[in-house]
């Protein structure tokens, strides 16, 4: 029996695979509020947790993040990825709850050490469980999704990215202000009964820990309807195998065998490259992501409930979402399933931003939001069509985990890298901070052009 067109599945297919897709990726964005509530941490602990320590602690999680990919790529291609998710989503959930019993120690007096030296070991042990997060989704839907799909799935992937960051910086900022002990502004209904359920009302104290606390609840949820829920394959759900036409192509019989697939990902020419571009996105992304909110508490002076605190993770959603999308159509529609051209599209326009955003730091605070939101768009747009579609084409199918832990890892590396720098400069000056940026834009474009032809090829052909 022929093998069918990646474009006739069965509407019982379909739906199966958004039965298996939807939840990994909301699994994967509570992943992010799990990660990035340190940010919001970082203003609710204020004194207690200082922009140096910050970058410090940020810093040794992300590095610690990217090293992890080398341990956990090859062992999720192994194991699979419905096992990486189910322990990225626990080790995470547990390393949430032991900070928040670490803040609960420090906020109430019990514990009059700094919060520097346990935060980074206890951050770096909840990335490294995190390092799961992105290798499990594209190694469970490289099984899932043609070549020819997988630029809408990189908008998808992009849009999932935006809803984490959604989830971590507004749910945040709002668990936030609902459990302060003194209200300074209209608390929405579902906070009230947070607060209410909570026992808040009358507490001495701001009750920081259940930034930590809630995140971790929310994984342990979504570790068991993924326990219920996903397949590695759709053989496991009822359905057929297909070839998806990457680079594993003519390949699906062939054992695993980590020093032929680590052979093949270091010395694809193409990986290393889309590596060293994703290098730079973490630089630009995280640069812009985790630094405006403390810019806008500090210099802009913005009240607790201005628009752009409030709905920081709104902005960066939207921006996000508009950018997966148009990245994923732009790859499929416009560039034939390319993903070089978009990559160097956006690039180009966050050169453009970086610069503008020099001459806007100190102006109109909602010139500086329009800008750092364009940033994002095309920072989540081009890490989700390298990110989440780039490592499926060129890693394929049997090394689509190695793939993307070697691209997040330099993500993170990048990531690594701003935070700790920036924690430094903007100690110094916050004008340091969009100079910094821009170097890395440009080098960015310029390493997505020699990425513009770039098309997978497998041993059974397209």
């Amino acid at each position: 029996m022929s093998e069918p067109s990646p474009f006739q599945h069965s509407r019982a297919y379909r739906w199966r695979r958004f039965l298996n897709w939807f939840p990994l990726g909301l699994t994967y964005a509570f992943l992010y509020m799990g990660r990035y509530n340190l940010t919001v941490a970082k203003n609710a602990l204020g004194d207690l947790m200082t922009k140096e320590d910050f970058g410090l602690i940020f810093g040794a999680g992300t590095i610690t993040y990217a090293f992890a990919f080398l341990i956990n790529g090859p062992l999720t291609d192994r194991i699979g990825g419905k096992k990486a998710i189910l322990i990225s989503s626990l080790g995470s959930a547990v390393m949430n709850v032991i900070m928040g019993i670490l803040v609960y120690m420090q906020v109430m007096g019990q514990k009059s050490a700094h919060l520097l030296l346990p935060f980074c070991i206890l951050y770096s042990l909840n990335m490294y469980f995190q390092s799961f997060g992105a290798v499990s989704i594209v190694k469970v839907n490289a099984n899932w999704f043609h070549v020819k799909e997988r630029g809408v799935f990189g908008g998808i992937f992009g849009i999932l990215i935006s809803l984490g960051i959604y989830f971590a910086f507004d749910w945040g900022f709002a668990i936030w202000q609902a459990t302060k002990a003194t209200v300074d502004i209209k608390l929405g209904f579902v906070q009230q009964i947070l607060r209410n359920l909570l026992g808040i009302e009358g507490s001495a104290v701001d009750q920081t820990w259940w930034l930590f606390y809630i995140p971790a609840a929310t994984l342990a949820v979504f570790f068991v309807i993924e326990l219920l829920l996903l397949r590695d394959k759709p053989s496991q759900a009822g359905f057929t195998d297909f070839d998806t036409a990457d680079a594993s192509s003519g390949e699906a019989n062939k054992p695993f065998q980590l020093g032929e697939i680590l052979k093949r990902i270091l010395t694809n020419k193409i990986i290393l490259t889309i590596a060293a571009i994703e290098f730079c996105t973490g630089v630009l992304r995280n640069g812009v992501m985790h630094w405006y909110p403390i810019f806008a508490k500090e210099e802009i002076k913005l009240a607790a409930d201005h628009f752009l605190r409030e709905r920081w993770g709104l902005i960066l959603m939207v921006a996000g979402v508009f950018g997966g999308i148009l990245a994923g159509y732009l790859s499929d529609k416009v560039f034939g399933s390319r993903r070089g051209p978009v990559a160097a599209l956006l690039y180009g326009g966050m050169i453009a931003f970086t610069i503008t955003m020099s001459f806007v730091l100190y102006t109109n605070p909602y010139y500086l939001g329009l800008v750092v939101g364009l940033m994002s768009l095309c920072v989540i747009g081009t890490h989700g069509v390298l990110s989440g579609t780039s490592t499926m084409d060129f890693g394929g199918r049997r090394a689509a985990a190695t793939a993307v832990g070697l691209i997040d890892g330099f993500v993170y590396l990048g990531t690594g890298v701003q935070s700790i720098a920036l924690g430094f400069l903007t100690t110094k000056s916050w004008s340091f901070w969009p100079p910094f940026l821009i170097p890395f834009s440009i080098l960015g474009l310029i390493l997505a052009l020699k990425i513009w032809h770039a098309y997978p090829q497998g041993k059974g052909g397209k």
